[in-house]
């Protein structure tokens, strides 16, 4: 919807016409549109709070903003809730191989992505005895991955066909419709994102015939060759709710933060952070409640 500033536009005149309105964005999709929707809107936008490394880098690419954007998604006080969204991710995918009789021991597996929900999944992985490769395109999280014991693969064409299971963490499109060819026979491939974020399935050659061969597992299927895809390359962790726990109350309380830095007015276009004073007041209330 909010691709089309005529859309997105109705969408914000219909709810709060003449108002002054903070977006909360949990994945950049206001960025294509919001100096259309600033400059038309009847009422006043305050700014824009963004959740998620995928919108951070949206709103970063952005030639000019035309309001602040106040980003919690590089916020140490996300750093708990990315370890347990790692954690659901493996839990997930593990219990959609189990759903079909696979499992993933002896199964070798290639992360693609190291960045903080990519290496929190390569170590849980590795914890449970399986072999993970790690690929990235940042040559700075390849030597972290090399120093935290993993295999890191020099390019993803033979790291893909070595691999049993591939999760996709990079934010971006991981698999491009050329790099399914090179999975091997009968491999999952799950992410911690959209399908539209992380796989180019649309760029699959139409001679893939897709066939649901349990719940939440879909085989792609041509001559030859064959692979599963969990949850319809959606988030595999939302199959199981993706709860972190009362941890999120950290993420949501810095989220009110910057709700409240925006309405001082004071803070100039362009990409802000919630100051580090404020983080440790939140942080310090969560643990004198969670941790009592």
């Amino acid at each position: 919807m909010f691709t089309e500033p005529d859309d997105a536009l109705d969408y914000l005149e219909s709810r709060a016409a003449g108002e002054t309105a903070c977006l909360l964005d949990v994945g950049g999709y206001f960025a294509p549109t919001l100096a259309e929707v600033h400059s038309r809107f009847t009422g006043r936008i305050a700014g824009v709070i963004e959740d998620t490394e995928n919108g951070h880098r949206r709103y970063a690419d952005l030639d000019k903003l035309p309001c602040p954007v106040i980003s919690v998604a590089r916020s140490p006080l996300k750093d708990p809730e990315d370890f347990l969204v790692g954690q659901s991710v493996v839990f997930s995918t593990e219990a959609v191989m189990r759903g079909r009789g696979d499992i993933l021991h002896g199964r070798p597996a290639l992360v693609i992505g190291f960045g903080k929900l990519g290496s929190s999944i390569a170590r849980l992985l590795q914890a449970k005895g399986v072999q993970v490769t790690v690929f990235d395109i940042d040559p700075v999280r390849r030597t972290q991955a090399l120093s935290q014991g993993f295999t890191v693969a020099r390019d993803r064409e033979t790291a893909l066909t070595g691999a049993g299971l591939v999760l996709c963490a990079t934010g971006a499109i991981s698999l491009r419709g050329e790099d399914f060819g090179h999975l091997r026979n009968g491999a999952y491939v799950a992410t911690v994102t959209s399908s539209e974020d992380e796989l180019d399935l649309a760029g699959l050659p139409d001679v893939y015939t897709r066939t649901i061969v349990g719940e939440h597992v879909t085989r792609y299927r041509t001559t030859g060759h064959y692979f599963y895809l969990a949850n319809g390359g959606n988030a595999v962790n939302f199959i199981h709710g993706a709860s972190v726990g009362p941890f999120i109350f950290l993420v949501q309380a810095e989220i009110l933060a910057a709700i409240r830095m925006l309405t001082r007015e004071d803070l100039a276009p362009g990409i802000h952070e919630v100051p580090a004073p404020d983080r440790e007041a939140i942080a310090a209330t969560w643990l004198s409640y969670f941790n009592r």
